[in-house]
């Protein structure tokens, strides 16, 4: 009897951490994010403390969650990145991946536009709309941001658009991919936004994807994002173009002093 128990027990556990990891997949609990009070959770999920505690044991044991002294339980790094890390490292090293990437972003953010305009819900625009119109007042503002906040607040309104989606798997793909992106992010508003011709080129593709996802045009939408990755990929060998230029024409006039 007692091992029948015992049987019913761990299968509780196991339902309670699917449960708390479907919320986690959802994109509803976020890495780093703090788990909700036990109470809160028990009220939610319908069940009791003990039944909570053996899930969140079973979660710590699959590495999805930990708990810390003072912190309490909040949801695990769940991308590998101290294993990812050397990986990581070569891609950012090339320049070549900066484009290799933003052949990746067109095809997964195009994809999670069309998407959003078709199964974004009333809250995910809200939240499109409060990303897009921070980048805004960031842009227009008159002192300025650095590029490293360019570069948080665009990297924002794109994730804002992909979570719309509704789709984990991608969602999490691009998640992962994070800090490639933002160093793909940085390097176009580096390069580009103390460039008021591209700045405002820039701004007109966020426009255009940011009203065709919330007005749930999907098809314009994924071309809208389409355009934009490939907007900047252009924008970007134009520069190198421009400043291979500088380079020969230094060295000539070097070559006749």
């Amino acid at each position: 009897m007692a091992l029948e128990v015992g049987k019913e027990r761990r299968q509780l556990a196991d339902v309670v951490a699917e449960r708390i990891e479907q919320l986690i997949v959802d994109g509803v609990l976020k890495v780093g994010q703090a788990l909700p009070s036990e109470r809160r959770l028990c009220d939610k999920l319908g069940i009791s403390r003990s039944a909570l505690r053996e899930g969140l044991r079973v979660l710590r044991g699959r590495g999805i969650i930990e708990t810390s002294q003072g912190r309490g339980s909040f949801v695990a790094q769940l991308s590998g990145h101290r294993d990812a890390s050397p990986l990581m490292h070569l891609f950012s090293s090339q320049p070549r991946t900066l484009y290799d990437l933003l052949e990746v972003r067109a095809l997964l953010e195009g994809e999670s536009a069309r998407l959003a305009a078709l199964r974004g819900t009333q809250a995910d625009f809200v939240m499109i709309r409060r990303r897009y119109e921070e980048m805004l007042v960031a842009h227009e503002s008159p002192k300025g941001l650095d590029s490293q906040e360019h570069a948080r607040l665009d990297h924002a309104f794109h994730l804002a658009i992909c979570e719309a989606s509704h789709n984990p798997v991608l969602v999490h793909t691009l998640q992962s991919l994070t800090d490639l992106m933002l160093s793909t992010v940085f390097a176009s508003v580096n390069n580009l936004y103390h460039r008021p011709l591209s700045m405002k080129q820039l701004d007109r593709q966020h426009s255009k994807l940011y009203h065709a996802v919330i007005e749930r045009l999907p098809e314009q939408a994924e071309r809208a994002a389409r355009s934009h990755i490939h907007g900047i990929r252009d924008s970007l060998k134009d520069i190198e173009q421009e400043e291979q230029r500088l380079v020969r024409a230094t060295l000539r006039l070097e070559g006749w002093s």
